[in-house]
């Protein structure tokens, strides 16, 4: 089992620590130091994870004698909104879900997103811990205690930091994912790879065969690295003050490709064509030479996750959502570009005409 500590004793108390193991770390193991003093448990699912783990997940819990249930949302990034909170706070409500009770996100990043959010707000904030299901939910949205929902001008523009009190991730749920959420996942650790860590990105190149066929070994790396890259990032700079904005790679674009899509396009398909539209601004900038750029794109195709922006969406409605990303400051947009992989930068001096440009050369 490999334990990463997130610290973050100079903000506030709130450290935790992240399990890899094959299996979670279920009730009468290490789930017993957040157990004290609980009086309910509440699981946290969603239509997809329910009849795959629910019943699995409730038995471990059972075995505490502490009461435990299950809330279910619908599957998909639709659930990622106000009528989900309120629907599920309600319910909390009639299960006598008090400031003592612990939250169980169980399922992807809409799951842990959710959960998160209800737990940081309901009552005034009770704790919740992390069992990420996916890959994309393991290796990112777990971590680093970001909640949230959408609503129709963007995504995640109403949320909060609120950092669950462990994650525990199983990498035995990845047996279940479809190919698709498994590239989904593997879009976020090409991006750690591409913002800090060279040598991941040459275990990417190098280990393809064995991590499409889900290598137990090599799968338990790419969870483990991408985790302690996110951590150190995150003990840094907790409210993305500063460092913590290089972990947005790829992601200016890509969640406007994904309003723009209506959420058709998934999370990490959004992100892998953001990301190449990211390298592309920073080549016309002149601070990534062809060579690096084109690397950068061989990979990302080499896993099957798009290059290209869908046919059918326009450049003006792309800008557009992209006005309203909620990390702009002053109205300004602050796009993160390299110079090399490994080597990421923060900048708002980008003319929206090389915006517009790289966007025009990603359209198929």
């Amino acid at each position: 089992m490999e334990r990463i500590r997130v610290n973050l004793e100079m903000s506030r108390k709130d450290s935790y620590e992240i399990f890899i193991d094959e299996d979670f770390v279920g009730p009468g193991g290490l789930i017993t130091k957040v157990q004290n003093h609980v009086d309910r448990y509440v699981i946290i699912t969603d239509s997809n994870v329910n009849p795959l783990y629910g019943k699995m997940v409730t038995e471990r819990f059972k075995q505490t004698a502490i009461p435990v249930d299950i809330v279910e949302i619908p599957a998909g990034e639709s659930s990622k909104s106000l009528d989900t909170v309120f629907n599920v706070a309600r319910q909390l409500i009639r299960l006598k879900v008090s400031r003592k009770s612990l939250l169980i996100a169980l399922g992807g990043g809409v799951v842990g997103d959710v959960a998160g959010f209800v737990a940081s707000i309901y009552m005034r904030s009770i704790p919740y811990i992390q069992i990420p299901t996916t890959l994309l939910a393991q290796v990112d949205s777990s971590v680093g205690g970001k909640t949230g929902v959408d609503l129709p001008e963007g995504k995640n523009l109403l949320g909060t930091f609120y950092q669950p009190k462990a994650v525990y991730i199983g990498l035995s749920f990845l047996k279940t994912l479809s190919e698709k959420d498994l590239a989904n996942g593997l879009a976020e650790i090409i991006k750690y790879s591409i913002i800090g860590d060279h040598n991941l990105f040459e275990f990417l190149e190098q280990e393809s065969d064995g991590i499409k066929k889900r290598k137990p070994s090599l799968m338990e790396s790419l969870v483990g690295r991408s985790c302690k890259i996110k951590a150190d990032i995150v003990e840094m700079d907790e409210k993305e003050l500063g460092l913590r904005r290089i972990l947005n790679f790829g992601h200016t674009l890509g969640h406007a490709l994904e309003a723009a899509s209506g959420y058709g396009l998934s999370h990490g398909e959004a992100v892998s064509i953001g990301m190449v539209g990211a390298a592309n601004i920073s080549h016309r900038l002149d601070y990534l030479n062809m060579a690096s750029y084109q690397r950068i794109v061989d990979l990302i195709k080499h896993y099957h996750l798009p290059t290209k922006i869908p046919a059918g969406m326009e450049t003006a409605q792309i800008m557009g959502f992209m006005a309203t990303d909620k990390k702009a400051v002053g109205g300004q947009l602050h796009f993160v570009l390299i110079k090399k992989v490994g080597a990421p930068f923060v900048t708002p001096e980008i003319p929206s005409g090389v915006v517009v440009e790289a966007i025009e050369a990603l359209q198929g």
